[in-house]
């Protein structure tokens, strides 16, 4: 393997068959320093526990994924959503990152108002914000494929993710750019330069669009490299609008999953040098 991985970064989810302990060796032996990790298997391992098993692999925690869900209309459910997206803050800080992702959340049962349902998601921002930036810690929202509006993001577009962020500091709330989901808007590089302007480009995540696209399509993301989507155009882009953080390779892929973890992250990290490095 040549080239330099030194700004990639492997989200957990792209070989979620790794254990924790064997997903530190793995990169450690690859030669792999980020790392992106999701809460589920942190909690089940213990968040500081993981803290300690990152730091002594010499590894970097990129992103945690993930906060949100931010949607819900009735009282009770939407306190449950803020004290559980305030945990999220405490457990990304006590793994060192500086971003938590945010997956917005779906439309209410029975509701059909988009407009209302990013409002509640502002409001939500109003607290959580001065709660992360408290703690060393920015909130990401992640725009989704259109495809995921009615039950997972409401927030379907940059420009929609943008129009939230900047009700409030660059360094309480910006996005993340994710190829999957963007990458079908023409109007993306230019929220990508409006993002980067702001300073509010806080995570940049990598996955293909590859068809057809599988039954449910969530475990859809293509290995890079093997779809419609130009990394480098997109890696352009951030960087053009002054992005220098860390590259992560976020696979949602059955067929992946079910392959030895180890022989996945080296060909995730071969296909970043391949497709994506500049």
């Amino acid at each position: 393997m040549t080239g330099s991985l030194a700004r990639f970064s492997v989200n957990q989810m792209t070989v979620k068959q790794l254990s924790l302990p064997e997903l530190a060796d793995a990169c450690r032996d690859l030669g792999v320093v980020n790392v992106g990790l999701w809460r589920e298997p942190v909690r089940t391992y213990g968040v500081e526990a993981t803290a300690k098993l990152v730091r002594d692999a010499g590894l970097t925690v990129t992103t945690l994924c993930r906060g949100g869900f931010l949607t819900a209309i009735d009282p009770a459910e939407r306190a449950a959503a803020l004290a559980d997206n305030r945990r999220a803050v405490d457990e990304a800080a006590a793994l060192g990152t500086e971003v938590l992702v945010l997956v917005s959340g779906g439309l209410p049962a029975g509701s059909r108002d988009l407009h209302g349902a990013r409002e509640r998601i502002a409001d939500a921002l109003a607290e959580l914000g001065p709660y992360a930036e408290r703690h060393g810690v920015k909130l990401a929202i992640e725009p989704l494929h259109p495809m995921y509006a009615a039950d997972r993001c409401v927030v379907s577009t940059l420009a929609q993710a943008l129009d939230l962020a900047e009700r409030f500091p660059a360094h309480q709330v910006g996005v993340t750019v994710d190829t999957y989901h963007v990458w079908w808007d023409d109007r993306a590089p230019a929220q990508i330069a409006r993002a980067g302007a702001g300073g509010r480009i806080h995570s940049f995540q990598l996955a293909d669009w590859t068809t057809p696209l599988p039954e449910g399509v969530l475990n859809g993301r293509g290995q890079i490299g093997d779809g419609a989507i130009d990394m480098r155009e997109w890696r352009g882009h951030v960087e053009a609008a002054g992005y220098t953080g860390a590259i992560e390779v976020e696979l949602f892929n059955d067929g992946l999953w079910a392959r030895d973890g180890r022989e996945v992250l080296a060909e995730t990290a071969q296909r970043f040098l391949a497709h994506a490095n500049r």
